[in-house]
Order: structure tokens, then sequence, then C-alpha cells
């Protein structure tokens, strides 16, 4: 007679520690099989048979399986579509329930929807917790319920709220022997999925390194200098817990501490209007005539603008799969305001490229360079990419260890002047927003 189990199943969560879903699954009083899915869906729609992403998530889903052995227990990891896989062990073990924790991306949620459905019709519960975030879908609201649509009110009220109780851990380290009791299970190897590891990967440490975040506010618009905390790809994939992360960014810096609620506040928007996925959040940008001169988007992929700090940053991109934020909102701009090319083409680039490639924060941070977005100070704000670069990379350390032909006649004139540039986006934005509004001139 087969012993009644448990799954917990591994997402945007990979952590045995401080993991609410977790937690709860080893509270359940039934052992717990963890479980970890290569979706076969998502890593189809990667490029290439190399991605520094995979290669974390292979090492980090193996080091799991590892601390797991350690305890009697094993990862059961498999490869295919999260529907198929779970109804295959619905016939192999007698499940209880499957334990997850929320994603919020539109796609995840019309998966967990049928998942769900599934698994009632089984008699198998579907439970899921909040794990990423400290506030939620409508935690954090007006007083009349409705979304906020701008990031000072929503931080507001996000601090406000805040209280202990969304800090507390979950400590799943009391109950490591209710894990399932098992022999190691295999783990795909990377070819077996289509893959072969990258040779270059190099990924930023996951302990939070408190002299950074301490004089964070001083050092983190500075690309030369490691002023970042660069664990973007730690909360990506839930290697670290938002809620220690948030406890030391109180005691430490509060601009730091912004920058969470910055991520928080882009999930709320995805889950409130997931139109954003594909079309601008404020819809009469869709009145906007981009243009796509020939070899324009691919000079600017390449770094060969002729503009040093944007070309510095997409090679930093290329080479690492990381790029500085301020070199980032300056990169983003340029490719909309002075080329007046779709933001969607670069959001796609960067998700494609980014090793913490997160759609809600990537689609947020684009909506927002390109005007189209949640922000206070619309359209209007062009960055002057040699303005940029004379402010924050005053001795060109961080341009010149990207553009080493920086003056020389191998470095391209730029693409375009500033100046005629900013003129055409103003008139493009205003011309479009007139035609959203009726009020376009007659010609």
């Amino acid at each position: 007679m087969q012993v009644p189990v448990v799954l917990f199943w591994f997402r945007r969560d990979l952590r045995l520690s401080d993991n609410a879903g977790l937690y709860h699954a080893l509270t359940s009083g039934y052992p717990v099989i963890p479980l970890f899915i290569f979706d076969q869906d998502i890593l189809g729609q990667l490029s290439g048979s190399q991605d520094r992403r995979v290669d974390f998530i292979h090492d980090t889903v193996t080091a799991l399986g590892s601390q797991l052995q350690s305890w009697g227990s094993s990862l059961l990891v498999k490869y295919g579509r999260p529907m198929e896989v779970l109804m295959e062990l619905t016939e192999h073990y007698h499940l209880q329930a499957v334990y997850a924790n929320h994603d919020y991306e539109p796609a995840a949620i019309a998966r967990d929807q049928q998942i769900a459905t599934f698994l009632t019709s089984k008699g198998i519960s579907f439970k899921t917790y909040k794990d990423q975030v400290l506030f939620e879908k409508s935690e954090v609201v007006k007083d009349d319920g409705t979304p906020y649509r701008v990031f000072g009110a929503y931080k507001r009220k996000w601090m406000s709220t805040l209280s202990d109780f969304y800090l507390s851990s979950y400590p799943t380290h009391r109950y490591q022997r209710h894990y399932h009791q098992t022999a190691p299970f295999p783990t795909p190897a990377l070819e077996t999925m289509g893959f072969s590891r990258s040779s270059d990967k190099i990924f930023p440490s996951p302990d939070l390194q408190e002299s950074i975040i301490r004089n964070y506010d001083q050092t983190r618009d500075l690309p030369s200098l490691p002023g970042t905390s660069r664990l973007g790809l730690h909360l990506r994939f839930g290697t670290v817990s938002v809620r220690m992360l948030a406890r030391q960014a109180l005691q430490l810096n509060a601009v730091w501490l912004g920058e969470l609620i910055w991520r928080e506040f882009f999930m709320m928007i995805l889950y409130h209007f997931p139109h954003v996925v594909h079309r601008p959040f404020h819809l009469e940008y869709e009145h906007m005539q981009w243009l796509h001169p020939e070899g324009q988007f691919e000079r600017w992929c390449a770094g060969t603008t002729g503009y040093p700090l944007v070309d510095a940053g997409m090679r930093e991109l290329n080479a690492t799969g990381f790029m500085h934020n301020r070199v980032r909102m300056v990169a983003a701009s340029f490719l909309v305001k002075h080329l007046l090319v779709d933001y969607r083409w670069g959001e796609a680039y960067f998700a494609q490229k980014l090793l913490d490639y997160d759609l809600a924060a990537n689609n947020g941070n684009w909506q927002w360079c390109a005007g189209t977005g949640c922000d206070a100070a619309p359209y209007f704000r062009v960055f002057n990419p040699e303005s940029q670069a004379k402010k924050f990379d005053k001795q060109q350390e961080y341009i010149r260890k990207w553009v080493p032909e920086l003056g020389t006649p191998a470095y391209p004139t730029p693409m375009v002047e500033h100046a005629f540039a900013r003129d055409r986006a103003l008139k493009a934005y205003k011309q479009a927003l007139n035609k959203a509004r009726g009020t376009e001139p007659v010609s």
C-alpha cells in the first residue's frame, strides 16, 4: 500500500530556508517530496543551446538535491510540461496535496489555474502561498481598494503597512525530518534538455555585503565601482529570502530598501494590469509612430552607437549577462528616445540577455524609460548619454573597460545628434497623445 505524501513544487523559490510554501508542506503531517520541473515550454523559448540562466538553475537544483540527500531525502527533478509531469506523478504516488508559492506572471497564473482544476478533479489539493514578495496582489492598494499607479504613493502605503509580521521568517529548518526518505533521484543532464554548459559563467554571490548596502545611496550610480548588491539574479530565482533582505535593508539603507519596494510595485502592476506584457500601461501611447531604420537596432545591440556609455553598457550585457542599473536606464532611453525604436524590441533583447531577467521588473523599467508606464514624469524625460557619462563615469573607467577603442578611428561617430533626437522624440510623443485624444491638427 502506498504511503500518503505531498509534493512541494519549487519554482521561483530555489532555497530550503525561509520558504513559505515549503514550510506549509513540511507542517502538513505528510512526508514531503520536493519537486523541480525544467519547463519544456519555457526552455524552448530560449535562443541557442547555451544560456547562463539555465546553468544557474541546474547548478542550484543540483546543490539543493545534495543538501536534501544529506538528510536522507532527494529532489525529484523532471524535464517536461508541468501539467504532464504532475499527471504522471499522480499515477506513481498517493498524493494528498501539491504545495507551491505564488507566481504573478499571466502565463504562470493560467498554468496554475489549469493545474489546480486537474488536481481538484483527482481529489488532490493545490495549495499556494506568498513567498517572493512582502506584499502581493491587493495587499497594498488605495483606500478605495483600487491599485496604485504611481510609485511614490505606493511606497508610502507600503511603508505604513509594513510590520514584523510581514518580515518574519518561516522556520523550515525545524522540520527536516519531514522530508520523504528515499534514495537519490537522478537529475537530467543539460544535454538531455538541448543545452550545453556555458564556459564563461560567473555568478554573483547570494551573500549580502553590508559595506556595499550601507554606502548604496552614495555608490549605486557609479558603474565603475562595485556599488550595487548584484542580488537581482538571486531574487529572480528565490535563492535568497526577500524577508531576510528587507530586514537588513531596514537596518542598513533606506535607498536600497526602496529598490525592493520598486520590485514589488512592478509585480503589483503586472498582476492588476496584465495588458502591460504586450501593450503600453497608458494605452494612448499605442499611437506612437516608432521608427525602425535598417541596422540601427542591431548597432544598439552590438554597442556601436557612437555614444560610449550606451556602448559600454550593451557590451557589458552581451559579455556577462549583467548591466549596471544607471547604464540600463541610459541605454534604454537611447533606444527609445534617440532612435525612436519600439521599447518592446529593447525589452525583448534584455529578456534574452539579462541573468536577472524578471518580466515585471524588465517590463516596468522599460515602460518607465519609454514614458509609457507608471511614472509621474511622462515622456519628456530624455537622458543625455554624454552628460550622464560625465556625471557618473568622470574618469571613463567603466567606459574604457568596455570600449577600449574609444578615441581611435575604429570607434564610430554618433548615430544621431542628441538635440535633434530629443526634439524629434518630443514631437513624436506629443503627436501620439494628440491623436489619442482626438486633438491632432488636420493637415
